[in-house]
């Protein structure tokens, strides 16, 4: 399965950038916040934030003066982190969990032009699909002052890790599948980007995950 969907992520990026004479095509990276949902109703802790990044490239196709799709092929950071107590208290507990995915976002964006040509403000949505990768599980804390730190390989598992029926549930366990949807605004000026996107998953990789990114490109 991981085997058909990297050529089929292979393909479709081949297709797309295909037509990149057609079309501009930006390097992009910048900050990514990553959280998890930690209840059934979809409540963010936003103490539960993790700062990670996200690097790539993205198309832009024009189809009209008004209309363009964006695609991307980026290597982009999630997950979360929990923490219970300070570092100054005799015992706390902190834990971070930072998979790795390779995404590929298409976003159907709306341009606002400005008065130069190829100047404007745009918005879209979309969807995307990503394939994890890479990644690192860590801990630390203390116990009546005794201090412990603990740091490991994220596994990657098919299961539904948000409940504790299936095999491996748990922060770490991440499922190697996650696909959502993506909302982009921006400002495109001669050569740069500048842009805001966040992301709404729908895979449960432990529980919703949601990314907000800020984008610099050229």
């Amino acid at each position: 399965m991981k085997q058909k969907l990297v050529l089929g992520l292979i393909l479709c990026c081949g297709a797309i950038f295909a037509r990149a004479q057609e079309a501009e095509v930006y390097l992009k990276g910048g900050l990514n916040i990553a959280n998890i949902s930690t209840t059934t109703n979809g409540r963010i802790d936003d103490a539960n934030a993790l700062a990670s990044f996200h690097a790539g490239v993205m198309a832009d196709l024009p189809i009209n003066k008004f209309l363009a799709v964006q695609p991307g092929l980026l290597f982009t950071g999630k997950g979360a982190k929990t923490q219970s107590g300070n570092t100054t208290d005799a015992t706390y507990f902190k834990a971070t969990s930072n998979p790795y995915y390779v995404e590929l976002p298409v976003n159907l964006v709306v341009r606002l032009p400005l008065l130069k040509e190829g100047d404007g403000f745009f918005f879209g949505a979309g969807p995307y699909i990503a394939m994890g990768v890479a990644g690192k599980n860590k801990s630390e804390g203390k116990i009546f002052g005794v201090g412990f730190k603990n740091e490991g390989t994220i596994n990657f598992s098919n299961d539904d890790p948000t409940t504790g029926s299936e095999e491996g549930a748990g922060l770490g366990i991440m499922r190697w599948l996650d696909y959502g949807l993506n909302g982009a605004a921006g400002l495109q000026l001669n050569n740069f980007l500048l842009s805001l996107n966040y992301g709404y998953g729908l895979a449960k990789l432990q529980s919703v995950l949601r990314t907000i990114r800020i984008n610099i490109g050229y």
